[in-house]
């Protein structure tokens, strides 16, 4: 009787552990999809600068505001007041690779689908607003080290 209640709790994790992991992977999927392929935009926050101010916020939409820290990674301020390194930037899934290539990449957090933070720099990346159902080319060309809080990025527009 104990082997079969192990069994049945084991079984009870990995279904609820795999459907919790769902929400953070998607597939692309340009069928129901708003890819903005408009020209590129270039965005970026000075080292030190104050990321609560909306000059140091990209606010690609009105759920989506990207902004950094003086130390740590990017995060969306729209939904989140700090950096959460395993989920944020809230409401966006990312990916290595092309628009050109959407359907066969694979969307998860920003730490987990774009790599460490400061390895981005020059990597072909898109980003997934969730919420806003839309994909955006994303390039990175600088990113602060030594807790500056400095990055910049380029991206495509509507």
């Amino acid at each position: 009787m104990k082997k079969l209640h192990i069994l049945l709790l084991s079984l009870i994790i990995l279904i609820v552990s795999s459907c919790s992991s769902d929400k953070d992977e998607i597939q692309g999927d340009t069928t129901t999809s708003n890819i903005w392929n408009g020209p590129m935009i270039s965005f970026s926050k000075s080292d030190g600068a104050d990321f609560t101010l909306e000059s140091n916020q990209d606010r690609i939409t009105s759920n989506v505001w990207i902004t950094r820290g003086n130390a740590g990674q990017i995060f969306n301020i729209a939904k989140e007041s700090s950096a959460d390194k395993s989920d944020s930037p809230a409401g966006t899934l990312w990916a290595k690779g092309t628009i050109d290539n959407i359907d066969n990449l694979t969307f998860r957090p920003f730490r987990i689908g774009a790599g460490q933070p400061k390895a981005v720099v020059g990597s072909d990346l898109v980003l997934y607003l969730v919420e806003d159902n839309v994909y955006i080319t994303v390039k990175f060309t600088s990113w602060s080290q030594g807790q500056k809080g400095g990055f910049a990025y380029q991206r495509s527009t509507k």
